[in-house]
């Protein structure tokens, strides 16, 4: 058995009883208090900086300002660039929703993580987190941090078979969202989730004829609350509410909604890209899709703004360190024109492909006591790094069989002393199934899965991967395929041949 990320407490349902978890943080603390010095007992717990980790839905590499969108105004984010470091070469988990939270969640990589597809059906349990699973937000918690998830969640549901992984069964002390990808869909929907308890809202719902999870989506006929609006505003109340001088550090993971498109909106009115107003872009010569889609992460950015200032209201931003990336790359399914706004930008490929436009993101961190700012690095990392990295932060040890790399040293300004993956590596189960795996500047994509043809990219010359050099490389060919093959251990829900499940939402 692996050794988890704290030996005090071995028992994970021990760690799920508050009265327990309460009562052995209170006697950690006394024993410290009887062992050390009274400033070194208040240094190792005031160091400790809160994370926030901001994660947009379907946004592109090329979204936003700083990495070279002309249209879409994100002056907040790029601000938060400019004060912090941006990050170049960052990836997803995967290149679509539940898979790449997985990744995100448990530090491991698409080979190894227990969720590796969105499921669809009425068995939630193939897209839900385990017991035996260990989050981010469960090592946060066993260090002493309060923990907390405001939007969508996607890896445990109230359905049958997915009661396991609800966020408060994997390590969250507060939720505040949507646990189904297609209730997702809909930014007016009936309800939203308050921990357990179904929050009712004043929208009403034209219900269509899909299920997923045993959930049926729709779209608004009624608009009054618009969720990302209300989610927005809970992790504003979460930061607020944990921000007290003799507070313990706070781990806050606002899992937005913005920019995916309503899937059933688009089918009913042929505009998924549900906002509002169309705000600064109301005036453009454009279709409707095209300016909510604009007005959605020009929205996302504002409230981005909002955290940032509140942060420093509080006085507590040089002890914060905010990420902000996304889940995958863009998506064409909110009848926008995804020509006019170029969302991957000099990538090839958006969401569902393992082309670079599907799974590299943007990734920003601002550290302002820690980060030099305006900084770009070219550090290759992904979602599977925040384990390794949070665990740095809290400092706590890092679990075992995990898949993850701390890259506290490139936002601590020591690129020089930053460990590096001899290779990242996906998979995707739909479209017949494909691997892909990056292993310096070498990128390497085999479809269909274990049988087709693997075609290789040299990154540093070609970034939109349109000269396939497999033939003249046939060495780094079969190195390339000898990762895939050992990164993928097989799981019994998830087999790249025989049935596969169905389409992503």
């Amino acid at each position: 058995m692996s050794v988890r990320a704290v030996d005090l407490v071995t028992c994970r349902r021990f760690l799920l009883c508050p009265p327990c978890f309460g009562l052995a943080v209170g006697w950690l603390t006394l024993l410290l208090a009887a062992v050390l010095p009274a400033d070194s007992l208040s240094a190792a717990t005031s160091n400790r900086p809160n994370l926030i980790f901001i994660l947009a839905d379907d946004l592109g590499y090329g979204d936003l300002g700083c990495y070279g969108q002309e249209l879409i105004q994100t002056p907040r984010l790029d601000q938060m660039a400019a004060e912090g470091m941006r990050f170049t070469d960052f990836y997803a988990g995967n290149t679509v929703c539940a898979p790449s939270r997985s990744v995100l969640m448990t530090g491991q990589h698409m080979g190894h993580t227990h969720v590796r597809g969105n499921a669809g059906g009425p068995d939630m349990s193939i897209q839900s987190l385990r017991e035996q699973d260990f989050t981010v937000a469960e090592l946060l918690k066993s260090a002493g941090y309060t923990t907390g998830l405001c939007g969508k969640w996607g890896l445990g549901d109230e359905a049958p078979g997915g009661r396991s992984g609800l966020p408060r069964r994997q390590g969250f002390d507060f939720f505040y969202g949507y646990l189904n990808q297609v209730h997702a869909h809909n930014y007016y929907p009936e309800f939203l989730w308050r921990n357990e308890t179904r929050v009712p809202l004043a929208n009403e719902v034209q219900r269509m004829d899909r299920t997923y999870g045993g959930f049926t989506g729709g779209w608004a006929t009624k608009r009054q609350e618009y969720s990302h609006d209300l989610i927005a505003g809970q992790a504003l109340d979460f930061i607020r509410e944990n921000a007290k001088e003799d507070s313990p550090p706070f781990f806050l993971y606002l899992a937005l909604t913005i920019p995916h498109a309503n899937n059933e909106g688009t089918r009913a009115t042929g505009n998924g890209q549900e906002v509002p107003d169309y705000g600064p872009y109301a005036d453009r010569p454009w279709p409707d899709p095209d300016k909510g889609q604009a007005a959605m992460v020009s929205r996302m950015d504002a409230d981005v703004g909002k955290i940032l200032d509140l942060l420093a209201q509080l006085n507590i931003d040089q002890n914060t360190v905010v990420m902000f990336s996304s889940d995958n790359g863009p998506h064409d399914e909110g009848g926008h024109d995804t020509e006019r706004f170029d969302p991957a930008g000099p990538l090839r490929g958006m969401k569902r492909d393992l082309y670079e436009g599907g799974i590299r993101v943007p990734m920003i961190v601002r550290w302002p006591a820690k980060t030099p700012s305006g900084t770009t690095s070219d550090h290759v990392g992904y979602f599977g790094d925040l384990m390794a990295t949070a665990a740095d932060l809290a400092g706590v040890k890092c679990p075992d069989n995990v898949d993850s790399i701390s890259f506290l040293p490139t936002l601590s300004g020591h690129p020089d002393q930053q460990k590096e993956h001899e290779f990242l590596y996906w998979e995707f189960y739909e479209q017949g199934g494909k691997q892909a795996v990056r292993s310096g500047n070498w990128k390497a994509i085999r479809q269909p899965w274990g049988t087709g043809d693997t075609a290789l990219y040299d990154l540093s010359e070609d970034l939109g991967e349109t000269q396939d050099v497999s033939d003249q490389h046939p060495d780094q060919v079969e190195r390339m395929q000898a990762m895939m093959d050992r990164a993928h251990v097989s799981h019994p829900d998830w087999q790249p041949r025989g049935r596969l499940p169905a389409q992503s939402p």
